[in-house]
């Protein structure tokens, strides 16, 4: 049988891999430009050389030039030959500094070198099987604290918690809050200075995550909160929490059901389970419309789904999808679940479960 080959789609495809060839290197540069503050700086000066850009950031010109260099080609960062100066456009910076937050971008690219880390024992897993542990990812509590930073952090007071009826004035009165997964703590410290006569209390099993709570919990003078290294799998005891969290910490749980299901055994009756996680559709076909599925599903691969199985779990991975998420959901005791998007997080979805 004679393949036919059309000569079109090959140059169309060709051209798409030298697209994603150029865009991969600037994700890993404009990861550069974050952690080195360049684009911070940047928005702040009036167009200026390498040498001026550098000292205004305390950085090394020769480097600094390079990464301008790239910055410049790939269409980031305006250049004028005639003075040899550089500019960030305003409406670059407005997806690429700090202050751009929740919207920027630039922290988000710090992904692609943190995942590029594990490739070799990720591609081992292909071969053999078993997983990558938490242990293995440099710098994955500072970039995922960033993350939550602009997903929950900067939007909880005024949108997520806002758009729960009854959750803001149940808050000011004073119950009892849990958050799984909690990492480095920034949504419940956010939440313990805010409502001060509520009680916080976060889990997880990372201990320099603990300990970063811990710290910033202190820096604060809260008394109402109390962080614990603990497994979310073994929750033991009754209902004693009426409101219940868990931000982006679910899919990649070596053991997701148990999780759900002692959520549900502590929360009281009459409480609320919130469930931030990544909004995918259980159906690849459908994830495709999706405007960075490709991104999640690498993080998914590379992260969270050998993660999960580096302790023999279930692997679910970030892309487990709203219709598992809701069976599961059902299936740990939850008999009322919605699902919602925000305008500020296309990453994610919001889930809220009540018994």
């Amino acid at each position: 049988m004679e393949v036919s080959f059309d000569e079109k789609k090959a140059e169309v495809f060709g051209d798409k891999m030298l697209g994603i060839l150029n865009g991969a290197a600037l994700a890993m540069m404009t990861s550069v430009g974050h952690r080195t503050g360049l684009f911070d700086v940047m928005s702040r000066m009036e167009p200026a050389t390498s040498d001026a850009i550098a000292r205004e950031a305390g950085l090394v010109e020769r480097y600094v030039r390079e990464w301008l260099g790239a910055m410049v080609t790939g269409e980031i960062v305006d250049y004028d030959a005639s003075s040899r100066s550089y500019t960030l456009p305003a409406e670059h910076a407005a997806a690429l500094t700090r202050a751009s937050r929740p919207n920027n971008m630039a922290a988000t690219c710090q992904w692609v070198p943190l995942l590029g880390g594990v490739e070799d024992e990720v591609v081992e897993c292909f071969e053999h099987g078993g997983g990558v542990p938490y242990s293995s990812f440099h710098r994955f509590h500072a970039v995922m604290a960033e993350e939550s930073d602009q997903t929950v952090v900067a939007v909880l007071l005024d949108e997520i918690i806002p758009g729960l009826p009854g959750l803001e004035p149940a808050l000011e009165a004073g119950i009892d809050v849990l958050d799984i997964g909690c990492g480095s703590g920034g949504a419940l410290n956010l939440m313990a200075k805010r409502f001060p006569k509520s009680r916080f209390t976060g889990y997880d099993l990372s201990a320099e995550g603990i300990a970063t709570a811990k710290a910033e919990a202190s820096d604060r003078g809260l008394r109402n909160i109390h962080f614990e290294l603990r497994d979310v799998a073994e929750l033991e005891g009754e209902a004693q929490f009426d409101l219940i969290t868990a931000f982006d910490a679910i899919h990649d749980q070596a053991a997701p059901a148990a999780v759900l299901r002692g959520i549900e055994r502590l929360l009281r009756s009459d409480g609320l389970f919130l469930m931030q996680d990544i909004a995918g559709t259980s159906h690849v076909e459908r994830d495709i419309e999706h405007p960075i599925a490709p991104f999640l599903y690498t993080i998914s691969c590379m992260h969270c789904m050998t993660v999960s199985l580096s302790s023999d779990g279930a692997g679910l991975g970030a892309m487990w999808g709203s219709k598992t998420a809701c069976d599961m959901l059902a299936q740990a005791g939850f008999g009322e679940v919605s699902v919602r998007s925000l305008p500020h997080d296309i990453i994610n979805y919001y889930y809220t479960a009540r018994k």
